[in-house]
């Protein structure tokens, strides 16, 4: 390849074609492709390189924990999981319709497992998403209030079509974490985005959690108007690992 092909590729940002295309001429004057036949196959190549790239960067930006497909999960070790119903789930339907999906269980059941396989299975069919510790959220929410950049930070959590919050539980939180979370809510419902919840509380018990028991009826019913429910009823999946020897 001369200096004047590769100055082009580079100019026209086609990485992919830049690192096989002396491969490629090689196997080209061997086999003798068409023309057409050899544009198509180098333009493939660069167009699946591309794509892996924008995932790439659709992944780190979402801050995924961990990279869980759903077809890892141990649907044996945990039978308390409908795995039809996630099936379903997972061929993102819910997405276009704004539906919530929130699991609810103990410790360890597998709820974050499937939330980030859905999310991770979004993220592969070109949706954008976010995956957040409930705890961290309100920590951000927190000091957004302490320095004036609340409209911010719900900005940027409504330009994700996927929002993960991870581990809702019991927090020490203040009347006005409360209120941004109910704006939160309250801004992706209305523009039908969808929410994943994983949470250890039943929805009776979000009224302590939360308080203000006017405010957790509205974010309640608007949660639940288009929402899948899933209650996971089992063991942990976190086998204690064996002890070794002294």
């Amino acid at each position: 390849m001369d200096d004047d092909l590769d100055q082009l590729l580079r100019s026209l940002k086609l990485n992919q074609i830049r690192t096989i295309l002396d491969e490629r001429l090689a196997a080209a004057i061997q086999d003798g492709p068409s023309y057409g036949d050899f544009l198509r196959r180098l333009l493939r190549e660069e167009h699946h390189a591309q794509q892996m790239r924008l995932l790439e960067g659709r992944i780190h930006r979402a801050h995924l924990p961990e990279r869980w497909p759903l077809e890892t999960f141990p649907w044996d070790l945990q039978p308390g999981v409908q795995r039809a119903v996630i099936e379903q789930l997972a061929n993102l339907d819910f997405i276009g319709t704004g539906t919530n999906v929130v699991f609810v269980g103990s410790t360890g059941v597998g709820k974050t497992g499937l939330a980030s396989g859905l999310l991770l299975k979004a993220l592969f069919a070109r949706h954008s998403g976010q995956f957040v510790l409930a705890q961290n959220l309100f920590d951000d929410m927190f000091r957004s209030l302490a320095d004036h950049s609340s409209r911010k930070l719900l900005d940027r959590m409504l330009r994700v079509e996927i929002l993960v919050i991870d581990e809702l539980g019991y927090l020490n939180l203040r009347p006005e974490q409360s209120n941004l979370f109910f704006k939160l809510m309250e801004e992706r419902y209305s523009r039908r985005m969808c929410t994943i919840i994983t949470t250890n509380l039943d929805y009776e018990e979000w009224y302590a959690f939360l308080g203000q028991k006017a405010m957790v009826a509205a974010l309640l019913d608007r949660l639940r108007h288009r929402c899948t429910t899933i209650r996971i009823e089992g063991t942990s999946l976190r086998t204690p690992e064996p002890t070794v020897p002294a």
